[in-house]
């Protein structure tokens, strides 16, 4: 038996109802995997890092998995890194949008961001406001580096991209189709969308996968999407897994997640 928990982006109050859930289906030891995502657009990112690290530290059986955001977070710090290539429509991970604001609010480090568009359309932090407080984008990153401990920036750095069992593959986007497990670009790992959602290939195992904002696990067959859309003020409803079987966990108990 095995747990899973979708997309958390930052909602450290759903991901304390998620894991009460899990310990009232499964107890203390369950083994859980996280399927990454775990800042921007919520309010608490730093919070639910740290109940991340907490858990594992403890012994907790914990799999987390790295997501695209997390990856942009860690490389704005560490780097100043605005603009992943994935990212098509060039928008600065700060913005709303992506979220990138709310994570560096929830370590401290408050403030309207404002942009500027030079000629190559993509969009650049220029500085934050902070009531009469003008910080320089350099003072932000600067700022952010002081605050975001080492401890969740190696975290982040250090999380695996897919998790494997015998019936089971866990992954944060999903999976080119017809590319051996072991051949698969990282990128399609935390990014890819078109070439996977639509193909309904069977890979040998269901796939468990979240990154794609819905409003309830979906199982398609071949694959199970549990991204609720937490980031968007929805859900974060976690899935349990006895094989291929699952069913979602409610405050009402187990719901059966049968293909659709």
């Amino acid at each position: 038996m095995i747990y899973a928990i979708g997309d958390i982006h930052g909602q450290k109050a759903m991901l304390d109802h998620a894991l009460a859930l899990i310990d009232a289906d499964g107890g203390p030891d369950a083994e859980i995997v996280f399927v990454g995502d775990y800042t921007d657009r919520g309010p608490d990112s730093c919070a639910v890092i740290d109940t991340l690290t907490a858990g594992q530290a403890a012994g907790r059986n914990w799999t987390c998995l790295k997501g695209n955001h997390d990856r942009m977070f860690y490389d704005f710090v560490t780097t100043g890194l605005e603009h992943d290539p994935m990212v098509k429509s060039n928008i600065s991970w700060v913005n709303p949008r992506l979220g990138g604001a709310n994570t560096l609010a929830s370590y401290g480090v408050p403030g309207t961001p404002h942009f500027d568009h030079p000629n190559d359309d993509k969009e650049r932090l220029t500085h934050y406001m902070d009531g009469a407080q003008k910080l320089s984008r350099g003072a932000v990153r600067a700022l952010a580096q002081s605050k975001v401990p080492a401890t969740h920036l190696d975290f982040l750095n250090t999380r695996p991209l897919m998790h494997e069992t015998n019936d089971l593959i866990f992954v944060h986007a999903g999976l080119r189709p017809n590319v051996a497990l072991d051949a698969q670009d990282p990128e399609d790992l935390m990014w890819i969308r078109e070439g996977f959602l639509e193909t309904g290939h069977d890979f040998g195992k269901l796939v468990v996968h979240g990154h794609t904002a819905l409003d309830y696990p979906v199982h398609y067959g071949t694959r199970v999407n549990i991204d609720c859309g937490a980031g968007y003020g929805r859900t974060l409803l976690p899935v349990v897994f006895e094989g291929r079987a699952c069913w979602t966990l409610t405050d009402t108990g187990r719901a059966a997640l049968l293909p659709a």
